[in-house]
């Protein structure tokens, strides 16, 4: 496969601070960057009476100027553009899937509303079997959204010791080894509810459960620490809810990974609650990997 970052462009501030990201990305991956437009990606268009051709010509040059931009700030990167037609969604995943990744933009909400992933950003999460990156926008007011996400930093992930991934880790050690080597994997627990409510039982209890899990987390990332060594994992197992903990270790974070398990079932795709949160409320941007 070759080496290709995918962002999806709908001519909002928002996108724009994904594109740049996206283009800082293909950089660390020696990757090319596509630019795609979604023909009706806006849930509000910006022209809901323009004709067919006043679209076409508007889009041409949402893909143009950002294009342009991008080429003068990195002028090594290779660079395409593309209008894709279709359900969004779907036509944002399918032009995504000889990707690394797919990078789609949001719009903050302020500190207690988090931020807003429109429900197109939302379907083409479930619809997309590669990892999709949102990546975080202050305002519409801001000229360069993406200046306040870090480049550099750890990378946070978070991981379920009862069903660890390996698609997941594999992401979040090779992103971790491409910025500043330092990656902190999170798993957050809670005592069982017949416990929870037992104060009195055995303290030895608690103990022994967190035993467990810490040998079992450190059984699943010692061969990851051996084919990373580069790599300073930071292992951390907290009594939470466990989207609460990932977003406390993502203050100040490069990225933070979270997996969405692919369901093909009659109800369709689903995210799951703790992604949900996490996408909603990280200021770091958020990959979701898909697995099985």
């Amino acid at each position: 496969m070759t080496s290709r970052v995918t962002v999806g462009l709908d001519g909002s501030s928002q996108s724009a601070a994904a594109a740049r990201w996206a283009a800082r990305e293909a950089e660390l991956r020696s990757a090319s960057l596509d630019l795609v437009h979604a023909e009706e990606w806006l849930d509000d268009p910006l022209f809901p009476a323009a004709t067919t051709e006043e679209r076409q010509r508007w889009a041409e040059g949402v893909l143009h100027d950002i294009a342009a931009e991008l080429r003068r700030d990195h002028p090594a990167l290779e660079i395409a553009t593309r209008r894709v037609g279709g359900l969004p969604s779907l036509a944002l995943a399918s032009a995504a899937k000889d990707s690394d990744m797919l990078v789609l933009g949001s719009r903050g909400l302020g500190s207690v509303a988090g931020f807003l992933v429109g429900s197109t950003g939302s379907a083409t999460i479930a619809e997309s079997e590669r990892p999709v990156v949102l990546v975080r926008s202050a305002g519409r007011t801001e000229e360069t959204p993406s200046d306040s996400v870090p480049e550099r930093g750890p990378v946070v992930a978070g991981l379920d010791v009862g069903r660890p991934c390996d698609r997941l880790l594999a992401f979040a050690f090779e992103e971790a080894a491409r910025r500043d080597g330092r990656l902190i994997v999170v798993h957050g627990w809670s005592l069982p509810p017949i416990l929870s409510y037992a104060p009195a039982l055995d303290p030895g209890v608690y103990a022994e459960m967190e035993h467990g899990i810490d040998t079992a987390l450190d059984e699943i990332l010692s061969p990851w620490r051996e084919k990373f060594p580069s790599v300073t994992v930071e292992p951390r197992l907290t009594i939470g809810q466990a989207a609460i903990q990932i977003l406390d270790a993502a203050s100040g974070a490069a990225l933070v990974v979270v997996g969405r398990r692919i369901r093909h079932t009659a109800l369709g795709t689903h995210i799951g609650p703790i992604t949900h949160a996490v996408m909603h409320h990280a200021t770091s941007p958020v990959a979701v990997v898909a697995h099985d």
